[in-house]
């Protein structure tokens, strides 16, 4: 580990509320979400009152009846976030871009040309200010998972360095619901046992801790929870798989409900492997429940795949048999579908006509290729007329659709 605090981690504030703050100025002050039936972002102005993004659009009126809702910029989301990571890209090439409006940069080999890492973040915070007009927050610490916590304490709009004599004592008093990780069915697992702060999760023991959350993520979170975190910055970063979800709120778990879901997630996958060439071995699904627990199911099949309606056929198995192992659970919140162990210049092992049952999921035989060529004549047709021109038959759930798929694909990482 480094001796000293050279990693940044700029996330921009609020960004797509911020951003329609900045292009419609009377909405400045004011409580805005994006989005309609689901609030796809907030303002601060609107979380002091309790919205949230994924939040239903009635419960955020009701929780705050001034609140107005904007459409989506989705291009200016997009310009304005390459804008502001550009701005890292003065200051040093090690920048690691992790989504739309955030990234890690290290300064260490650049300080002698623009002077300490807590002076490149205050550059780096009024450059951003000054030329786009956008708040940003910075994190400054010695390791990745540090650095993103500092710049969620600087929220909004604030600069916080964690030198390494500190870094503990800054660490163990934060909530545990800060760590890269700890997502609310986490957070709420590691209530159970009273665990509520860093500090707290620090002093649990490991096997208690491996009960609860399992070996590999038990052992990660405690780790962390000591600032230990030896991951270095990739610049180049290729991903490992593709994935799209939908958060449903709550609907029945019932094929009617999952199985045009699945397409359409599917649809979204599937469009991207074939983009970058990249079919994957491994499909995995996510079916969480009402109460927010969660139940994942993999396959790993002898070829590697890209065809939509492969992919959606094999995730509607997964999830069945989901639902078959858990017949009490009559509710489900979200649907999710990755494609992993992806494959680059895969050779396709072409299959005789030998009349097995999954003829049309396996992409060598007759009706496999003739599948995927489907796909490919699809893909065109998007590529010349938009994407909204032509599409499969079973049309997703108008909740699956409830958030734009421009804003998914911002927010969705690209191979």
């Amino acid at each position: 580990m480094e001796t000293t605090a050279t990693i940044l981690h700029a996330d921009l504030d609020a960004f797509y509320a911020s951003v329609e703050q900045l292009l419609d100025p009377s909405l400045r002050g004011k409580p805005i979400a994006v989005g309609g039936g689901v609030v796809l972002a907030a303002s601060y102005e609107a979380r002091a009152f309790g919205v949230r993004g994924g939040m239903p659009g009635r419960k955020a009126r009701e929780l705050c009846p001034q609140l107005i809702f904007v459409g989506g910029n989705f291009g200016d989301y997009q310009r304005l976030g390459d804008a502001a990571i550009k701005v890292l890209d003065d200051f040093t090439p090690l920048v690691e871009r992790i989504s739309i409006d955030e990234a890690f940069a290290d300064v260490a080999g650049c300080t002698h040309l623009f002077g300490s890492p807590q002076e490149i973040a205050q550059t780096i915070r009024r450059r951003v200010r000054a030329e786009l007009g956008l708040p940003i927050s910075i994190g400054v610490a010695r390791t990745k998972h540090l650095a993103k916590i500092a710049s969620q304490v600087a929220k909004p709009d604030g600069l916080v360095v964690v030198e390494p004599g500190s870094e503990i004592a800054f660490l163990h008093d934060l909530p545990v619901g800060l760590m890269w990780g700890v997502g609310p069915a986490t957070r709420a697992r590691l209530a159970e046992i009273g665990v509520e702060t860093i500090g707290q999760l620090a002093r649990t023991h490991s096997g208690a801790l491996t009960r609860l959350l399992g070996p590999a993520a038990g052992e990660k979170l405690a780790a962390l929870s000591w600032n230990r975190d030896p991951r270095k910055l990739e610049t180049k970063r290729r991903a490992r798989s593709a994935g799209a979800q939908s958060a449903l709120g709550r609907k029945p778990a019932t094929a009617d409900i999952y199985v045009p879901t699945l397409l359409h997630l599917a649809d979204r996958v599937a469009s991207r492997l074939r983009a970058k060439a990249r079919p994957g071995r491994t499909v995995t699904v996510r079916v969480r429940f009402a109460d927010l627990s969660a139940v994942t199911r993999s396959i790993t099949l002898d070829q590697p795949i890209s065809a939509t309606t492969m992919l959606a056929e094999i995730a509607g198995d997964l999830v069945r048999g989901v639902l078959a192992d858990h017949r009490q659970e009559k509710t489900i919140s979200l649907l999710a579908i990755s494609v992993s162990h992806l494959e680059e210049s895969a050779e396709l092992q072409l299959e005789l006509p030998l009349g097995l049952a999954d003829e049309k999921r396996r992409p060598g035989t007759r009706k496999g290729l003739a599948r995927f060529g489907a796909d490919r004549a699809i893909d065109k047709i998007r590529e010349r007329f938009g994407k909204q021109a032509v599409g499969y038959g079973t049309v997703a759930l108008e909740a699956a659709r409830s958030v734009p798929d421009e804003f998914r694909e911002l927010a969705e990482k690209e191979l």
